[in-house]
């Protein structure tokens, strides 16, 4: 399988918000993902229309050099052009019946959300700011708008079958190579408080809330993710009927779906907007209805469901989660036993997915150079002093380097060598009983530097960090299969000696 960041759709239009977990909408994709010249239509261009596409195309890869981050608001306006063209194309007969059934599926959704979509481009994204006649979707003034916009509306619906079908596609080409999962995408937690989910539903979102996390040794001062809570009571009222299409929408045509912070699904941290993240308090949802909701769309989609159940839980939730044929999250670094030693392998869970490390830490090399101490410290995250903190994580380095030793999966003579214990860490992955086992890209080409620095907004590049290997050099994918490490690192965790030549190459 192929864990990916989730494809939740973002802004309609420049800026768009870094974070995947900070969409716009969950029901939804974000078109970014497109690749235009893999639409039926692009063949359909003229010559004048396809070289306009490839400029735009070299212009994005231009733009995205020079930022020398992943500069999404420099990229996107270009590829919107390049999908403009080949939307304004038209599409054949037997095309236009698959995307019209496509609309029909999705129903008033879809439709509000393309309604959305083109009034953020007349009126900006903060839609509280927008004219009050068109803060609610069922007024007349915005009925009389979509069809003011008709042709910019079914661009934006359009799309949406497009980002679905390429979707699809892959998931065709996972199974086609014998990948027995396939896909697994990602759900967020929640959604932008200005984004297309809270103007659709406004009445379903706790006004004056927003959700985080208390605070713990790794974000001492709390977290504050700025996302407004669905309001449990709402729901129940309307039967989970938002719940259950967002989760429908998640499981179509991939192969499972990892939900991020499943303990929301039993309480949620609820921060006043204004107030400090350890200012908050749990609220409770109906886990048993919204557990039941996921279990069933599961069944239905035969999808691997995996939780990240990290952080403050109470004890009889992941018990819970693993009756219900749920996957937990176990991550190597947060694995202790009764005396904060490392956990041995034959007590991890067998039910869930294991990793070294998770988008919220930094890749292996960079944690063990002590990366993650100094970045919060230089970010003034940090409560205790750095020399403490650093001394901290060195001790917890050790203990986990003598494990390793100890297990037979790491030679002495090679602790100080990162790179081996990189591998070895994740060769301690197959030692354990669990059911699922994940190696990072980051830790694959050797990148060091952290995806995302939770407790920041802008103060560090979260979600724009481009993949590098470990000498800082900036890699494409091609790059990854060409690669030396990340073949040794496939080889660790297929428990081969070394990973054999694709048939497929």
């Amino acid at each position: 399988y192929v864990l990916i960041n989730p494809l939740h759709a973002a802004q309609a239009v420049a800026p768009m918000e870094p974070s995947p977990y900070l969409p716009s909408s969950r029901r939804f994709i974000n078109p970014i993902y497109i690749r235009p010249e893999a639409v039926p239509e692009f063949g359909a261009l003229g010559r004048d229309e396809r070289r306009q596409v490839r400029a735009l195309h070299q212009r994005a890869k231009a733009a995205g050099v020079k930022a020398g981050i992943v500069d999404r608001n420099a990229v996107w306006p270009l590829k919107l052009a390049a999908l403009r063209l080949i939307h304004a194309a038209g599409m054949r007969p037997a095309r236009r019946i698959a995307y019209d059934d496509f609309r029909r599926r999705e129903g008033a959704g879809l439709h509000n959300f393309a309604v959305w979509s083109a009034l953020t481009e007349v009126h900006g994204q903060e839609w509280a700011d927008w004219p009050e006649e068109l803060q609610r979707p069922s007024s007349p003034e915005v009925a009389a708008f979509g069809r003011e916009h008709a042709q910019e509306v079914d661009f934006f619906e359009w799309l949406q079958w497009v980002a679905q079908t390429q979707v699809s596609a892959a998931q065709t080409a996972a199974a086609e190579v014998g990948m027995p999962v396939g896909i697994v995408t990602d759900l967020a937690v929640g959604v932008n408080r200005m984004g297309a989910e809270t103007w659709m539903m406004p009445e379903v979102f706790a006004q004056g809330m927003t959700v985080g996390a208390p605070p713990d040794q790794y974000n001492q001062l709390g977290q504050d993710w700025s996302q407004p809570p669905w309001r449990p009571d709402k729901l129940a009222e309307l039967s989970y009927a938002p719940f259950r299409a967002m989760v429908s929408a998640a499981l179509r045509r991939v192969g499972g779906v990892r939900i991020d912070h499943i303990i929301g699904l039993f309480r949620l941290w609820w921060v006043p907007v204004g107030g400090r993240p350890n200012e908050g308090t749990y609220v409770r949802n109906d886990h048993e209805a919204m557990v039941g909701i996921l279990a069933l769309e599961a069944k239905r989609a035969q999808a691997l469901i995996v939780g990240e159940d990290l952080g403050t839980v109470e004890p009889w939730v992941r018990e819970y989660l693993s009756r219900r044929g749920l996957l937990g999250t176990s991550v190597l670094w947060f694995e202790a036993g009764m005396q904060g030693e490392p956990l041995d392998a034959q007590w991890w869970r067998e039910y869930c997915m294991a990793s070294v490390t998770t988008h919220d830490l930094p890749p292996s090399l960079g944690y063990l150079a002590g990366d993650h101490v100094r970045l919060r410290d230089q970010l003034g995250i940090l409560t205790e002093p750095l020399s403490d903190e650093l001394a901290a994580a060195a001790r917890e380095q050790a203990d986990w380097l003598g494990k390793l030793v100890a297990d037979g999966v790491l030679d002495e003579a090679k602790r100080d060598d990162p790179v081996e214990v990189m591998l070895a860490l994740h060769r301690f992955l197959l030692r354990t009983p669990s059911k699922v086992l994940l190696a990072n890209l980051t830790d694959a080409v050797g990148e060091r530097r952290a995806q995302n620095q939770p407790g920041t907004i802008d103060e560090y590049p979260n979600w724009r960090v481009p993949l590098a290997d470990q000498n800082g050099h900036r890699m494409s994918l091609e790059d990854v299969f060409a690669a030396q490490l990340p073949q040794r690192l496939a080889a660790v965790m297929n428990g081969l000696p070394e990973q054999p030549v694709s048939r497929w190459t």
